[in-house]
């Protein structure tokens, strides 16, 4: 017992003290846009290339706009590659949830004004404590890395987070993978077997919008096609820490802003 105490505490500490943390230099994190012109529709190299179509081009040259869609987009990086005017590069910030769909979708240039609407803070009673229920609808990747969000070096509890076994007892809905048709019907169960006030998070490109399965037989096109969705998640998979940004969001907690 002295020696097995001695070690662990030879051990040092694993858990990692800096919330949200820029990712290493050798990862390909999530796509931004910068402001350099894009070579517009006549280049259209980085819309040809996404395996999902999470980009599209519009316009000339000179005034070319680019839509791209991190709900749809899984970090594969074939984009930031063949840009050749360096529109689109990457960015390793783990603070990527958001509150709206919409706040997913970027442009380098706005092609309407539009005033957000105004959405609803999350319950006060979630500040310090949200019991969690995941549900796997087919995205072991996601899986693994909300695992991970929880091991000694992320520790996701020492934020207030805890994962519980039954819907019953869950604050939130924490769902992964794109919901196919197989799974609405058990997912729609475990959001109803829920007291309010209840929130819902999609992790996951597949999650928010499909994926790669998008559009396909399955009708697996994401969580907010069953039901409706509080926090997004993107990445495919989201890192760990991002995960918690996530969840952070949901419990109305300042830290996610702050970092």
């Amino acid at each position: 017992m002295l020696k097995l105490l001695t070690y662990i505490l030879g051990q040092g500490v694993a858990t990692a003290r800096r919330k949200f943390p820029d990712l290493d230099e050798a990862a390909n994190g999530l796509p931004a846009l910068t402001a350099e012109p894009c070579a517009g529709s006549g280049c259209d190299a980085c819309a040809q290339v996404c395996p999902t179509d999470a980009i599209t081009v519009l316009g000339a040259p000179a005034d070319a706009a680019v839509v791209l869609d991190l709900g749809a987009c899984i970090a594969c990086g074939l984009c930031v590659d063949t840009c050749p005017s360096g529109t689109i590069t990457r960015n390793l910030s783990t603070k990527t949830a958001a509150g709206r769909r919409q706040d997913l979708v970027l442009t380098n240039k706005p092609l309407a004004e539009e005033s957000p609407p105004a959405t609803q803070s999350p319950p006060a009673i979630f500040r310090n404590s949200l019991a969690v229920r995941v549900v796997s609808t087919g995205c072991s990747a996601c899986d693994l890395e909300i695992g991970a969000a929880g091991n000694p070096v992320f520790d996701m509890e020492r934020f207030g987070v805890s994962v519980v076994a039954s819907p019953r007892a869950a604050d939130a809905l924490l769902v992964t993978g794109p919901v196919g048709k197989g799974m609405g019907k058990a997912l729609e169960r475990c959001y109803q077997a829920m007291s309010e006030p209840r929130t819902v998070i999609a992790a996951g490109t597949c999650a928010i919008s499909g994926g790669v399965h998008r559009g396909g037989y399955a009708e697996a096109n994401g969580a907010d096609s069953v039901l409706p969705v509080d926090v997004y998640i993107p990445g495919c998979p989201p890192h760990p820490w991002s995960i918690i940004h996530g969840l952070s969001l949901a419990m109305g907690n300042p830290g996610a802003q702050d970092g």
